[in-house]
């Protein structure tokens, strides 16, 4: 599929796809601060990139939701994704930064991209990386079905935080496929993954 300068459009098929959030957060529920990670843990990242990366079916691609201010710290390092199709979200960009398919206006309109032919022949699943409107936007949709945290177990001075979301809603799941149960521990931090799970 080739790069290009497409604004998200509206056509009449849908085909539902499941939304995915990650995110790491502190025992704060900070995400960021000054625009970036107030941590570095490799591993953990890896962990990150791996789950966003993997499709069930050989072929099928991820649509990777990023907000624009999330994005660019990690732009350069990162991409290409493997298995990836990136939407980045903005108002005022005029064309498609490297390795971005979509640049897309809101979350509703890359969800509809999504959902619609072609694209939706292609996806399999949408994951949302950011940033915190995105994510609150995002966890109220009908298909949105899973939020995967790296709960870190330290206090970091942070600015902006993982927005409240409802635990009625949300359960967290005591075991999950593919995803280890136990603590981790990287640079003397101590971490768990956790998915909840819309009920």
């Amino acid at each position: 599929m080739k790069t290009g300068s497409i604004m998200c459009e509206a056509e009449e098929r849908v085909d539902p796809k499941p939304i995915r959030l990650v995110a790491a957060v502190s025992r704060s529920m900070g995400i960021g601060h000054k625009g970036s990670l107030p941590w570095s843990l490799p591993n953990e990242f890896k962990y990150f990139i791996d789950k966003i990366t993997s499709v069930a079916e050989p072929g099928k691609k991820n649509l990777i939701i990023w907000g624009r201010k999330s994005f660019e710290p990690f732009a350069e390092s990162l991409l290409p994704l493997p298995n990836c199709i990136v939407a980045l979200l903005s108002r005022t960009l005029s064309s498609v930064p490297e390795h971005v398919y979509y640049v897309c206006r809101s979350v509703r309109d890359a969800i509809k991209k999504a959902s619609k032919p072609p694209l939706s022949e292609e996806i399999e699943t949408i994951w949302v990386l950011g940033g915190v409107e995105s994510f609150a936007e995002t966890m109220k949709h009908p298909w949105c079905d899973q939020i995967h945290i790296t709960a870190i177990m330290e206090d970091y001075e942070c600015d902006t935080f993982f927005p409240e979301f409802d635990r009625d809603i949300f359960k967290l799941a005591k075991e999950f496929p593919g995803i280890p149960s136990e603590i981790q521990e990287e640079n003397g931090i101590k971490y768990a993954f956790q998915v909840y799970q819309r009920t």
